[in-house]
C-alpha cells in the first residue's frame, strides 16, 4: 500500500475539494449544474435565488397567500388555475378561490381536503419542521420558511434531495467502513445537515445514518455524458416526446418506477438534464409499441442497436457515480426483450446498496416525493434479484436480515393521475398501482419459496433425510399453499381473473394483469415441482394414495396454468410483461414435462403428452411474428420443443396400468384446483372452441378430451381436504 495517500478511495478524486459557497457563481460560458437536480419539478431551477414580489398593490391582487408569504414571484399556468410555485410545491394555491371552475387533476385516492397538498402531507409542512419530535431534525431548526416550502416542493436550488443531484453522487456510510458512525455525529453540520471532509461532503439523513456525496467530475466518462445524451435524442428526433408518451401509456401504468410528473415537466425544460442511459431506455422500450401508435405506425423506426449500444455504454459509466436515475434505467433495461442476465442483476443490487436502497428511509431529512421514490425503486430491485434467481436457477443477493424497506402504500405514488374526466386513464392507474404493490407481495412468498426449498443447504437437508424427505417437504410446503392462496383470494376485482376478458376492452387498449397471474402460476409450479421431484426420487417409500393426491393437485395447476395462458386475448399479449414472463410461460411447459417423465403408467404419460401438444398449439397461436407475442411465447415453444424432444428420444416405455388404477384416475376423480374461477371440471378442448371472437386458437383437428369434466364439487373438496392434510 503507498504511504502517501492511505485513504484515497477506489475512484480517484480530489482530496481536497471544498463544496462552494452558496454565494458562489459558476465561472465560463457553459450552463451551471451547482446546485442543480436530475429529477424534479423545473419550474424552480435555473435560479439564482427567489425573486421579491413588488409591494405594489396591483401585484398583491394577483398573488396567492403563499408567494405572498414566502416572496415567490405568482405565475399562472395554462393547464391548471393554480400557480407555478404551489403546482411545484404540490400545495393548495389560493387563486383556485377566484376561479369558477378548476381544471387541477386528481390524484389517486379521495379528494382532496382542506388543508392537504398533492403529494399527501399537509400545508402545515410549510410552517414546521417534517420530524419535530426527532432529535436529529434539531440540527435543522434554524433553517428558513423558504426552506422548508422548496423541500415540500421537490428539487429546487436547496439541495435537499439525496440521491437525484445532477453533480454529485451519494455513496452509503456503513458501520463497517473506515468511517466511524460514532465520530461522524461529532462532525460540525450546517442547517443542511452537511459536512466538508477530505474525501467529498457529509450529509446526514437520520441518526446512524450518513452518507458521502462526492463530485461527479471526479469519475470515469463525466466528460462523454453531454454528448451521449444529445447523440440518443439525435437517433430518435423528432418522436423523442411521443416515445415518452408511448412508455407512459404502455409501460408506466404496469410497473410505475419512474417520477412521472416530474420526468415529463424535466423533458420539456431540457433533455439534456437527463442522464443518456434513463432517457434512452425510455425511448428503448417505447419502441416495442411503435406500431401501435397512429403517429409512428408508417414512419421508419430509430436505429434500436447504436440505441442499445448508448444504454450499455452509459449505464457502465453511471455505475461510477450511481444515482437513483441509475437503478432507474437499469430496472427498465432488463424488461427490454433479449436483455434479462443474471450478472447485471448482482450490480444492480450492488448500486442499490450503494444508494441506501436497503434501508428504512421514512424517518430520512430527504423531500417526501423521494421517500416515495426510493420505496418503489427498493422494491424493484427487490423483485428483479428474486425473480431473476428463479428463471436462471441461482442464489438470491438480497437477504431478509439486510432488508429493511417498508411495505409500500397509496401514498408512495405520488404522481399516479389521470386527466379529469378520462375514465379509462384512471381506471388504468388505479390498476397499474394495485399490480406492482400486489407483484411484490408475491415476490415475498416466491422468496419463501426459494429459501425454503432451493438453497443448497435446503436441498441438501431433503436428500440426507432420506425416506422422510418427502414427508419434511410436505410439511413445509403447506403453509406456503396456504399463503399463495390467500394472495389470490384477497386480489381486487380489477386485477381478478374476470378482468381478463376482452369484452370490456377496445382492441386499442392495454390491460397488463396478464404478468401479475402468470408469475402466481409460476410460483404455483415452483412450489409443486419441488413436490413432485422429491416424491419420485423415492417412488417405493411412498405411500400410494399420497402421490396420487399430490399428483392430482399438480395435475390441476398444470390444466388451469393452461387455460390462462388459452384465455389471454391480444389487449393482453401486446401489454407490459415483467421481463421473467416468457421464462413463466417456459414453466408450464416444464412443468408438464415432469409431470410426463415422472408418470407411473403410460395411460398417463400419454395424456400429458396429449395436453401438452395443445399447449403448444396454443403458444404458435399467439407467436405472431413481428409482435410482441413471438418474444414471450416463442421461447416457451422453444424450449418445451427441446423437453419434449428430449422425452421421446429417452424416456423409457411405462407400463400399461389399463387393468389396475391408474395414479391419475385412483378413486375416480381428480384435484380441484385451488385457483378460484376455475373448477376441475374444466377441458381445454372447450376452452379452445369458446375463444374464437378473440384469437383462433382451436387447432385443425380438436385433441380428444379426458375426464376432467367428470367429477363433482363435494368429491373435489373432498379431495382437497385430503390434500391439506397430507401437507
Amino acid at each position: 500500500m503507498a504511504s502517501g495517500n492511505p485513504s484515497k478511495p477506489s475512484v480517484p478524486i480530489n482530496i481536497n475539494h471544498r463544496r462552494p459557497s452558496a454565494q458562489a457563481t459558476p465561472s465560463g460560458s457553459h450552463r451551471p449544474h451547482q446546485n442543480r437536480f436530475e429529477l424534479g419539478p423545473p419550474s424552480l431551477q435555473d435560479r439564482s435565488g427567489f425573486e421579491t414580489i413588488a409591494e405594489s398593490s396591483s401585484a398583491a391582487a394577483m398573488t396567492c397567500q403563499t408567494c405572498q408569504q414566502f416572496g415567490f414571484r405568482c405565475v399562472t399556468r395554462d393547464d391548471t388555475d393554480s400557480c407555478t410555485p404551489c403546482v411545484d410545491a404540490g400545495a393548495e394555491c389560493s387563486l383556485l378561490t377566484l376561479s369558477p371552475q378548476s381544471r387541477k387533476r386528481k390524484q389517486q385516492g379521495e379528494p382532496f381536503a382542506e388543508g392537504t397538498v398533492k403529494r399527501g402531507f399537509s400545508t402545515s409542512d410549510l410552517h414546521s419542521r417534517r420530524h419535530p419530535n426527532n432529535r436529529f431534525a434539531s440540527n435543522t431548526a434554524s433553517a428558513s420558511l423558504l426552506e422548508d416550502f422548496a423541500n415540500v416542493g421537490g428539487p429546487t436550488s436547496f439541495d435537499r434531495t439525496l440521491g437525484l443531484q445532477l453533480d454529485r453522487h451519494s455513496q452509503y456510510i456503513g458501520h463497517t467502513t473506515d468511517f466511524e458512525p460514532s465520530v461522524l455525529n461529532l462532525s460540525n453540520y450546517d442547517p443542511r445537515n452537511e459536512s466538508t471532509s477530505l474525501r467529498g461532503t457529509l450529509r446526514k439523513v437520520s441518526d446512524g445514518n450518513s452518507f458521502l456525496l462526492v463530485p461527479d467530475s471526479t469519475t470515469r466518462g463525466y466528460e462523454q455524458q453531454q454528448q451521449d445524451i444529445m447523440a440518443v435524442e439525435a437517433l430518435v428526433a423528432p418522436h423523442g416526446r411521443t416515445l415518452i408518451d408511448l412508455f407512459f401509456q404502455r409501460v408506466h401504468p404496469a410497473f410505475p418506477i419512474a417520477q412521472k410528473y416530474v420526468f415529463l415537466e424535466k423533458y420539456e425544460r431540457d433533455y439534456r438534464d437527463f442522464t443518456p442511459p434513463l432517457l434512452a431506455t425510455v425511448y428503448l422500450l417505447a419502441i416495442n409499441w411503435w406500431n401501435h401508435s397512429p403517429v409512428l405506425a408508417d414512419l421508419p423506426r430509430p436505429n434500436t442497436d447504436e440505441l442499445e449500444r448508448l444504454v450499455r455504454s452509459s449505464l457502465a459509466d453511471s455505475m461510477c457515480r450511481p444515482k437513483l436515475s441509475t437503478v432507474e434505467a437499469a430496472l427498465l433495461l432488463a424488461q427490454i426483450p433479449g436483455s434479462s442476465q443474471w450478472a447485471p442483476t448482482a450490480q444492480l443490487v450492488a448500486v442499490s446498496q450503494e444508494l441506501g436502497l436497503h434501508l428504512d428511509c421514512s424517518g430520512w431529512d430527504i423531500p417526501p416525493w423521494e421517500k416515495g421514490m426510493r420505496k418503489r425503486l427498493s422494491w424493484g430491485v427487490y423483485m428483479q434479484d428474486k425473480w431473476g434467481a428463479l428463471i436462471h436457477g441461482r442464489p438470491s443477493h438480497i437477504s431478509p436480515s439486510n432488508w429493511a424497506v417498508r411495505s409500500l402504500t397509496v401514498h408512495d405514488f405520488p404522481d399516479v393521475d389521470w386527466d379529469e374526466g378520462n375514465t379509462e386513464q384512471k381506471e388504468d392507474a388505479q390498476t397499474g398501482q394495485i399490480i406492482f404493490m400486489r407483484f411484490v407481495q408475491l415476490t415475498g412468498i416466491l422468496n419463501e419459496i426459494l429459501d425454503t426449498f432451493y438453497t443448497l443447504a435446503a436441498m441438501h437437508k431433503v436428500d440426507n433425510a432420506g425416506a422422510q424427505g418427502a414427508q419434511m417437504v410436505l410439511a413445509q410446503a403447506k403453509p406456503i399453499q396456504l399463503k399463495l392462496k390467500e394472495w389470490y383470494a384477497d386480489l381486487p376485482a380489477c386485477v381478478r381473473l374476470e378482468s381478463l376478458s376482452s369484452g370490456g376492452l377496445t382492441p386499442s387498449r392495454p390491460s397488463s394483469v396478464g404478468y401479475l397471474h402468470l408469475a402466481y402460476f409460476a410460483a404455483e409450479i415452483s412450489l409443486h415441482r419441488r413436490i413432485i421431484s422429491t416424491l419420485s426420487a423415492s417412488p417405493t417409500t411412498v405411500d400410494p394414495y399420497l402421490e396420487h393426491i399430490c399428483r392430482s393437485a399438480a395435475k390441476a395447476r398444470l390444466i388451469s396454468s393452461m387455460d390462462f395462458v388459452n384465455r389471454l386475448s391480444p389487449n393482453h399479449l401486446h401489454s407490459f410483461w415483467y421481463f421473467t414472463s416468457k421464462t413463466n410461460f417456459a414453466l408450464i411447459g416444464t412443468f408438464g414435462s415432469l409431470l410426463w417423465a415422472t408418470s407411473p403408467g403410460r395411460e398417463e404419460a400419454d395424456w400429458y403428452r396429449r395436453r401438452l401438444a395443445e399447449y403448444r398449439w396454443t403458444l404458435s397461436v399467439s407467436a405472431k411474428p413481428g409482435q410482441q407475442g413471438q418474444y414471450l411465447t416463442g421461447f416457451a415453444m422453444d424450449m418445451l420443443d427441446t423437453s419434449t424432444g428430449m422425452l421421446l428420444r429417452q424416456l423409457p416405455e411405462k407400463p400399461s396400468m389399463s387393468r389396475c388404477t391408474s395414479a391419475l384416475d385412483f378413486a375416480g376423480r381428480s384435484l380441484p384446483n385451488s385457483y378460484s374461477g376455475f373448477g376441475s371440471g374444466f377441458s381445454l378442448q372447450s376452452s379452445f372452441s369458446n375463444l374464437g371472437s378473440t384469437l383462433d386458437r382451436s387447432s385443425p383437428q380438436s385433441l380428444e378430451s379426458e375426464d376432467e369434466s367428470a367429477s363433482d364439487d363435494d368429491g373435489d373438496d373432498d379431495l382437497e381436504d385430503d390434500y391439506n392434510t397430507a401437507m
